[in-house]
């Protein structure tokens, strides 16, 4: 198992996680046993959004006997009324309910204590200018929550999560469909109906990535196989079917991304998943997908697959074509950025315009031109 450092938190989190939602439709020991199996594999960090008891009885008995080596995304505002799940933010239902994962889940701590499931400006405005973030922030001060993170599915939301400086990590939903949605304030929009002819990440959606990045704000990945509907080309937007290892490659290759919690309901799943980490290259591949997709035409739009690899100069083009991505939408090149790309072993004035990697590039980037403008930005 790969870890990744969860920006500015500084947790070590498994790349591949544990999304909880499936858990309350099986039996609790079956439940337990799920994650028990996770945990052995490596997984460390695991998503509890639900309200409901039986879910979050599961997750805090299959953690309790290593509770100091799981990381819990526990969610304020995700209430249990009457029977049923509740989003809310008044506060005679959300404290009751945070008191309530506490305790079940236990060890007298959410590890990283989550802003729930904000989607519109109005709700923003709601959670930002109400006791609710001052109850966020009291639970953090008391060390009840350790770091405090925002659950979206909206870019725009997002991008103001990582511009507060209190927000350090964001749950956002991410897949190769979603990515070609603009933003919306209703979540039916994204699983709703794609129009024929795709045409690329949507630009507030590769601008939030890489605003996470430069800001250390650290991403978890929610609905990574898009309710597994890209693993069925009758089903997929793209008119062509996804590998599991396919989609997960697909989030982590994001900006900012650290992990990607993925749902499971057997051991099986949790091992398919978990095959990313031997996979090979052409295993992991889903750009060849998107760019021969019928219902798909990007070009010039590097996704930072690493078809252009090898480089005869060692040049690592995808991380060059990243930080110049990341330097480009800021009106200054951020200091940590330039810090990064110098970091390099190998940097972009060292490429000798042979264009081999403009062969195998499958969405055409003019990847010797990029190269030209990255050396004259960042002068090497």
């Amino acid at each position: 198992m790969k870890y990744r450092r969860l920006g500015k938190t500084n947790l070590n989190v498994s790349e591949i996680g544990f999304g909880g939602e499936w858990l309350e439709r099986h039996p609790a020991e079956d439940g337990i046993a799920l994650i028990r199996h996770a945990g052995e594999q490596g997984i460390n960090i695991i998503d509890c959004w639900m309200a409901d008891p039986k879910s979050r009885d599961i997750i805090g008995q299959a953690i309790a006997p290593r509770r100091d080596e799981w990381y819990v995304q526990g969610h304020i505002g995700s209430t249990w009324q009457n029977g049923q799940y509740v989003r809310t933010r008044d506060m005679q239902f959300v404290k009751p309910a945070f008191e309530d994962l506490l305790g079940r889940i236990g060890g007298g701590y959410i590890d990283l204590g989550m802003i729930h499931y904000v989607d519109s400006l109005e709700d923003w405005n709601t959670c930002m200018n109400t006791e609710y973030i001052d109850y966020v922030k009291a639970l953090h001060e008391q060390g009840l929550i350790r770091h405090i993170g925002l659950s979206t599915h909206n870019p725009r939301i997002a991008k103001m999560a990582a511009e507060t400086d209190f927000v350090e990590m964001i749950l956002f939903s991410i897949n190769p469909a979603f990515d070609m949605k603009p933003a919306s304030e209703s979540l039916d929009t994204l699983f709703g109906e794609y129009e024929q002819g795709l045409s690329g990440i949507d630009p507030e959606r590769a601008a939030l990535y890489r605003l996470c990045e430069e800001r250390d704000v650290g991403i978890t990945v929610m609905k990574g196989f898009f309710g597994g509907a890209l693993f069925d080309p009758k089903r997929s937007p793209f008119g062509a079917a996804f590998t599991p290892c396919q989609c997960i490659h697909y989030a982590l290759t994001r900006p900012g991304v650290c992990s990607i919690l993925c749902g499971y309901d057997t051991a099986e799943q949790v091992d398919e998943a978990l095959s990313y980490e031997t996979a090979t290259d052409e295993e992991k591949d889903y750009a060849s997908v998107i760019a021969s997709a019928p219902l798909h035409a990007s070009r010039g739009q590097c996704t930072y697959c690493g078809h252009c690899s090898p480089c005869p100069m060692e040049i690592d083009i995808a991380m060059v074509n990243k930080f110049y991505d990341l330097a480009v939408s800021q009106p200054e090149v951020p200091e940590s950025v330039r810090a990064h790309y110098k970091s390099l072993g190998h940097t972009a004035s060292e490429c000798i315009g042979c264009r081999g990697c403009e062969e195998r590039c499958p969405f055409e980037v003019p990847v010797a031109e990029r190269m030209e403008k990255t050396a004259a930005l960042f002068g090497m």
